[in-house]
């Protein structure tokens, strides 16, 4: 029996295996240059404006759909107690940081001068009772003397005793300067008193409400002489930049929406203009469509939400407005945009 022929059914089997490769090799091909079509809506960071001081409204500079500029002043409180505030706090703060300066420097010399001479003189006192109190003793001895006035020489020795003692102390004290403990607790009170000073000047600087960033006013909640809570709300402002797109991969599609992949985005008031843009983030997690953005297809499967950074976006991206994101084929990836 002749063995080197193939059998019929192996060639069979290995013809519908290779026709089985080609055809799925035409339809991955097939599907991996179809346009990928996407659905999702612009999304535009709001920020909620508001003075970090209570006060009374002065001014209000922009109304509801002005645009603005970071930094532009937008508003205004009054401002003379918070100028009073601060004036008192700085007061506070520059006699303060004298006294402490006062107790570094110590005694004038002056002031030491005078405490010697104060010393001399009540040396002098002394030597004077010392001198009166011995006549007194011997006068004392010969019974020449009353009883009560040798009593009132000795009582003033000694007073003239402690005057000097107590002045001598007057002239060290001011020799030796002041105590390490009360030059600190001066620095204490100068640091606090500084601190104090800048509080409030930071505070008459928050009465003037400047814009965070570039963008367009959306609210208005309040008018010119309303009187304010800290934090209370006063502008909502839309930002200008960045402008982003969030979109909904299914699962079969995330192997085509890398991280910088160049994107196009189509709304419906210019379908034939569309804005640029690239991926710059995909979700770890999967979830179900919204229903904001939910298409036949899509109704029951799980996706992927992704984030598009419009390169391009001007004033008639709007918040919540529903966009069309396609990948065309020939789109090649670009390093990953965050």
């Amino acid at each position: 029996m002749d063995t080197s022929k193939p059998k019929p059914r192996i060639l069979l089997i290995a013809g519908a295996g290779i026709v089985i490769a080609l055809v799925a090799f035409f339809l991955i091909r097939s599907s991996a240059s179809k346009e990928l079509t996407l659905y999702g809506t612009i999304d535009i960071r709001e920020v909620t404006i508001g003075f970090r001081v209570p006060g009374r409204i002065a001014s209000l500079a922009v109304d509801e759909g002005d645009v603005v500029k970071a930094g532009q002043e937008i508003a205004r409180l009054d401002t003379v107690p918070l100028t009073l505030e601060f004036n008192e706090a700085k007061a506070n703060a520059g006699s303060a940081a004298a006294r402490a300066e006062l107790l570094r420097a110590g005694a004038r010399p002056q002031e030491i001068e005078q405490a010697r001479a104060t010393v001399a003189e009540r040396r002098a006192a002394l030597v004077n009772a010392d001198e009166a109190l011995a006549r007194q003793e011997q006068l004392k001895g010969s019974g020449a003397v009353a009883a009560h006035v040798y009593e009132d020489t000795l009582a003033t020795r000694d007073e003239a005793r402690a005057r000097l003692q107590a002045a001598n102390q007057t002239l060290s004290q001011l020799l030796s300067g002041s105590r390490r403990e009360e030059i600190a607790e001066a620095d204490a009170n100068r640091a606090r008193a500084a601190a104090t000073a800048a509080q409030s000047e930071q505070r008459l600087a928050d009465a003037v409400l400047r814009a965070p960033a570039d963008g367009i006013l959306l609210t208005r909640a309040v008018e010119p002489g309303t009187i304010l809570a800290a934090g209370t709300p006063v502008y909502t402002l839309s930002l200008l930049s960045p402008v982003w797109a969030r979109i909904y991969v299914s699962e079969p599609d995330l192997g085509r929406t890398p991280p910088g992949r160049e994107v196009l985005l189509y709304t419906d008031g210019r379908p034939d203009k569309p804005y640029h843009g690239r991926i710059g983030f995909v979700s770890p997690t999967a979830e179900f469509t919204p229903k904001n953005v939910e298409t036949p297809e899509l109704r029951t499967a799980l996706v992927y939400r992704a984030r598009v950074i419009v390169s391009d976006a001007d004033t008639g991206l709007r918040q919540g407005m529903p966009v069309t994101v396609r990948l065309a084929p020939t789109t090649q990836s670009t390093p990953s945009a965050r």
